[in-house]
């Protein structure tokens, strides 16, 4: 076991480590600087800029002292906002990305399990039928365009909700929404054809012949195993929710990670766009270490150690 977890330590670090890398590099390689003619800034106070935040280094020397501030996790100042710290930024919109994405994980998971189980038991059946047509257009319609037909109807048309902002519970429901149904669908269509192939297995079969009660043939035997490939993907299904997330708080105005990161793209504030994708790249990385962890804990014949010779 504590080999193993040494071992990812060591890939995760160095995962990391690429990422913070080719961001770096590829960032500081588009043309423009974000000093540019429209802050209105003289060429003397613009060199002055510059040297205040080392970028007249060379570019080497500017990744070294990036890696340094990095070892105190000390992201810097940002440039777009010199009284604040890419740490203060981080600390005020991540909570709130944060509780967006995980309302919208837990929505999706149970959702999109209780789905596939109702369309298995139902197999070939109006609900099997009805579930899955669902879970084709969850899956064909992008998170933006289900925003925009969720406003449509329940915050312009109908008035029933709020179109935007983080305010209350009726501020959540929305976004929400239109990030949880792609993922819901996914994890509907896995459990289903997961739970197929599980209730056709031997032990299920003699579980039957038991005669024990099909809710704890479903509940106790079946389901375990089929969750199985739902766990799997459970790690890339988070990366997609918290990534999505920009795209929807821009559409929302949730004063989220996403508005500082689009934000800093567009004024090519560097420190910012490094922090936020320094921040959420350690965040997924740990999230997939965390579900590599639960597969091998749900499924006993997977091992986190190599077993002891014989």
């Amino acid at each position: 076991m504590s080999t193993y977890l040494l071992k990812r330590l060591v890939s995760m670090v160095i995962t990391l480590w690429l990422i913070i890398t080719l961001t770096f590099f590829l960032m500081h390689a588009i043309p423009g600087s974000p000093f540019n003619e429209e802050r209105n800034t003289s060429e003397a106070v613009q060199k002055n800029l510059e040297a205040h935040y080392h970028l007249d280094e060379p570019l080497l020397v500017q990744y070294g002292l990036y890696l340094k501030s990095l070892m105190t996790l000390d992201f810097g100042p940002s440039i777009t906002k010199p009284s604040q710290t890419v740490n203060d930024l981080l600390s005020r919109g991540f909570p709130i990305s944060f509780e967006l994405g995980m309302i919208t994980l837990i929505i999706a998971v149970i959702s999109g399990i209780t789905l596939g189980i109702v369309a298995a038991l139902r197999h070939n059946g109006f609900i099997d039928y009805m579930a899955m047509t669902f879970a084709v257009l969850g899956i064909s319609i992008p998170n933006f365009v289900m925003a925009t037909m969720l406003i449509q109807q329940f915050a312009v048309y109908w008035e029933i909700l709020p179109v935007a902002t983080w305010q209350s519970w009726r501020h959540m429901i929305l976004p929400t929404l239109a990030l949880a149904t792609g993922p819901m669908a996914i994890i509907a269509r896995l459990t289903r054809s997961s739970m197929l192939e599980v209730l056709t297995q031997d032990y299920i079969r003699t579980a039957r012949a038991k005669g024990l009660s099909p809710w704890k043939i479903v509940f106790k035997h079946a389901l375990r195993n089929a969750l199985m490939p739902v766990v799997t993907i459970l790690g890339t299904l988070a990366a997609g929710i918290l990534t999505g997330t920009f795209v929807i708080e821009q559409i929302f105005a949730i004063p989220g990670m996403g508005k500082y990161f689009v934000e800093s793209i567009n004024q090519r504030d560097y420190p910012v766009i490094m922090g936020t994708t320094v921040f959420y790249s350690a965040f997924l990385i740990v999230m997939l270490f965390l579900v590599d962890v639960a597969y091998g804990l749900l499924d006993p014949r997977i091992k986190l150690h190599k077993k002891e010779a014989r």
